[in-house]
């Protein structure tokens, strides 16, 4: 397929075209002899078995009770969904166990660490679809002035990859050419009149006619913004690992100004560390892509990463949709490392500003991970790529089995003449449960207790527990919402309905009732029968209420948490009030990821 593009020659550079093969996924390819770093099988079991242990005591614990009045198939289904759905949330604490003792263990790069240049040239791609010119002519420019900042703007090409909309060409060339006249460095343009493939077709456009000459390349989102000095960081960790194909950066939300994009911001950034370093912790050499605010080796990429059309019509055929995380284990497929870079601060993104916004990129996501499914059969594949493509999946499947678990609870009560809740759930499990869901806000705090740049970030201590006792009974009452949106997705998705390929909406402030109530009227219809439940005497139960009345109230707390006036007064309260892209940091975190090259030391040139 070829490519065009509306431009002139004076927008692009001459073209140095890499070949980029499209992979065979019915057939190992031959692995390149690289030395990777091989992570201890202890660290993997701990995860993996240590999350089946504690699912499978749950489900004993469920089951004891069930079994009282004998145990037919409606109990083995709720002891079985019991046993899915706590070695779930068990892997995800047990992950932030190990990100806390990883940063405990950790050193930090010593303040007024050097910073070394890379040698080679790197190239920015921003790809836009119909996006906000200015706000991403700003970012740009940002970058820029930051790179000229650290002696660094010559080593760094900007390409603007559109693939929007004919008559939004005009706006974003102008904004190219504005970059441009600024003299901080090469800045080049080009639209794509075939959009072929979306994202993934963007940038194997631009490394099939410019690759060639760039070793690497930094890949951004239209919303994603980065320090000159961590651009600098990643291009010259690539050059000191020849091994690695990959370096992912945990990038932190910012620019929120919805209450919705602060509580995500807030998360993100206070319950992040534990929980990346853990990420980095287990996956080492095997660690996935993010799609953005990451660096790839260009020629490794274009060996591995020609990505095919899957068999039958989209949703779950045609291209792939979650395109990042199957690249990182087509990459490590060809013998290149993939590793997590852990950092304070330099690399963000910004968040969708209301639930609806995130409903519906989640939406795509679900698509696209549902689809990894069909791919975990590829031959050459390595096993924690296979396993990072089934969690993958997994975190939309879980939605509808809770539902599914909830659904059997109530059919159970109906059934019995008496609430699950009042068969004598052991007391331990009750605490078990509390443990897995709220234990990962324990223990970042006391992450943050040994953290004082951390503390600084977030505005201090008032305000990290302020944003802690809010954040709590948010989430709760939003888990039911985006259980049944998931759900909802999932049936769509296997009724053959694809999510289509829609610009993100970035910016707003306020959603009308009337909009919520036509996303949510499916989530209000759930949430009566479950008020229904929860108030009859037979399935009468108070695990129930918050259920139900967070899916009655789905459309008041959308619109109440898309304004922002909302976002502004809870701010001024000292509640979600810290952009981590504001905070003054020291330096980055550092992780022993290698003796050779750990991300944020002093490299050598």
């Amino acid at each position: 397929m070829s490519y065009t593009a509306w431009g002139t020659e004076a927008d692009l550079p001459a073209e140095q075209p890499l070949a980029m093969p499209i992979q065979d996924f019915g057939q190992a390819p031959a692995a390149r002899a690289g030395r990777l770093r091989q992570t201890p099988d202890g660290r993997r079991a701990f995860l993996i078995l240590g999350s089946a242990i504690i699912g499978l005591v749950a489900s004993c614990g469920i089951a004891r009770p069930l079994a009282l009045d004998g145990f037919d198939v409606i109990d083995l289904a709720a002891t079985l969904l019991c046993l899915a759905l706590f070695a779930w949330i068990a892997f995800g604490f047990l992950n932030a166990v190990a990100g806390l003792v990883t940063l405990l263990t950790a050193r930090r790069a010593p303040d007024g660490d050097q910073l070394v240049l890379p040698r080679s040239p790197t190239a920015v791609l921003i790809p836009v679809y119909n996006e906000d010119m200015g706000q991403v002519e700003d970012r740009i420019e940002r970058m820029m002035r930051s790179l000229d900042k650290v002696g660094a703007a010559t080593l760094f090409d900007f390409f603007i990859l559109s693939d929007s909309h004919r008559d939004a060409e005009t706006v974003e060339r102008t904004a190219a050419h504005r970059l441009r006249d600024l003299g901080l460095g090469a800045v080049y343009y080009r639209r794509r009149t075939f959009n072929e493939a979306r994202k993934p077709g963007n940038i194997g456009d631009w490394v099939r006619r410019f690759g060639g000459g760039y070793p690497a390349m930094i890949v951004l989102d239209a919303d994603s913004l980065m320090t000159g000095e961590t651009m600098v960081r990643l291009a010259a960790g690539m050059e000191a690992e020849p091994s690695l194909g990959l370096i992912q950066t945990n990038p932190l939300l910012t620019g929120g100004k919805t209450l919705f994009a602060r509580w995500q911001q807030f998360a993100t950034a206070f319950y992040g560390p534990i929980a990346s370093a853990g990420l980095a912790w287990w996956s080492g050499d095997e660690a996935t892509f993010w799609g953005h605010n990451a660096i790839l080796r260009t020629a490794a990429f274009a060996q591995s990463c020609g990505l095919p059309k899957l068999a039958g019509p989209e949703p779950l055929g045609g291209h792939i949709m979650s395109h990042d995380m199957v690249e990182a284990a087509l990459m490590r497929r060809r013998g290149w490392g993939a590793r997590l870079m852990l950092l304070d601060a330099g690399s963000y993104e910004e968040c969708p500003p209301t639930l609806v916004d995130h409903g519906v990129r989640d939406r795509r996501w679900a698509q696209g991970n549902l689809q990894h499914l069909r791919l975990l059969d590829t031959p050459g594949m390595h096993w924690i790529n296979r396993l990072q493509l089934l969690m993958g999946a997994s975190a939309y499947i879980t939605s509808p089995l809770w539902l599914l678990a909830l659904t059997l609870g109530l059919f159970q009560a109906v059934r019995t003449g008496t609430p699950m809740a009042d068969l004598g759930t052991p007391v331990w499990l009750i605490a078990l449960t509390v443990v897995l869901l709220f234990g990962t806000r324990l223990l970042a705090v006391i992450w943050a207790a040994h953290d004082a740049r951390l503390v600084r970030m977030m505005g201090g201590w008032r305000r990290i527990f302020l944003g802690i006792a809010a954040e709590i009974p948010l989430s709760i009452i939003t888990a039911p919402i985006m259980m049944i949106s998931q759900s909802i997705a999932i049936a769509e998705i296997l009724g053959g309905r694809p999510s289509g390929w829609k610009p993100q909406r970035r910016d707003a402030d306020g959603l009308s009732l009337a909009e919520t109530f036509d996303h949510y009227r499916w989530h209000m219809l759930a949430g009566l029968i479950f008020w229904t439940m929860a108030l009859s005497e037979v399935g009468g139960a108070l695990w129930e209420l918050p259920v139900a009345l967070g899916l009655l109230g789905a459309p008041f707390i959308a619109s109440f948490t898309s304004r922002i006036d909302v976002g502004d007064r809870a701010a001024r309260w000292g509640i979600f009030s810290a952009d981590p892209r504001s905070a003054i940091v020291d330096a980055p975190v550092v992780v022993e990821l290698k003796p050779r090259f750990t991300p944020g030391s002093k490299l050598a040139a």
